[in-house]
């Protein structure tokens, strides 16, 4: 019997995580989609890949046998994704791990839960990666890497052997992480960065090499 899920909120995260829905689905029907759900109501209606925005969270309350993956996100907002998601409070158990089909990862990587994982990224041997974490398509996480809770990481980014990756870091496209680095909590790292060193909890870093352009308080 397939699950039912809803997905959290209607963008581009969500809406793009339904080719590993699909995917998923094609190989072995595991998945009914009935939708997404948004705070923002001038959005039901809308809909993508013929999957409709339902209502808001309240649709959570009201079919407390479904599941959810909440991926909201992005550069402008997401130190604020550990308040979002927990404020939709449910239980851990509702949340769902999507990883796409194609993904290459070694037997012993440990993947926490509402952690989605598109399509051609490769997971090296001994790799953790936490709760409530997005990583986009074409990215490699190299060997023995530890990657914290709310994390985004985002298209064909490459992380390099025993790097340490706190809560909250959003590491955008095209980024490249040198082997056995930090980085600290709440970090932004800019489009196409070269990190060649620690990078402290708080700050926005950008460049090749990779240099501190503010803190964020």
């Amino acid at each position: 019997m397939p699950k039912k899920i809803v997905i959290f909120p209607y963008g581009g995260n969500a809406r793009e995580s339904l080719a590993c829905f699909f995917a998923i689905n094609n190989i072995n029907h595991v998945w009914d989609i009935l939708g997404f759900i948004d705070d923002n109501r001038e959005n039901v209606g809308k809909s993508c890949c013929g999957i409709s925005v339902l209502g808001g969270r309240d649709i959570l309350y009201e079919m407390p046998e479904i599941y959810v993956l909440a991926v909201q996100g992005n550069p402008l907002n997401h130190i604020k994704r550990k308040d979002i998601i927990e404020g939709l409070n449910i239980n851990k158990d509702r949340y769902s791990t999507i990883i796409h089909p194609n993904v290459v990862m070694a037997g012993d990587v440990q993947i926490g839960y509402n952690t989605l994982i598109m399509s051609n990224t490769v997971i090296g041997s001994g790799v953790k990666i936490g709760n409530h974490c997005i990583m986009l398509p074409n990215s490699v996480v190299a060997h023995d890497t530890v990657i914290g809770d709310y994390c985004c990481i985002g298209a064909n980014v490459t992380i390099s052997g025993n790097v340490r990756v706190e809560d909250s870091v959003y590491i955008a496209s095209g980024t490249s992480i040198k082997d056995n680095l930090s980085i600290g909590t709440g970090v932004l790292i800019g489009l196409g960065s070269n990190v060649l060193k620690d990078v402290s909890s708080g700050q926005v870093v950008v460049g090749n090499p990779a240099k501190v352009l503010r803190v964020n308080q």
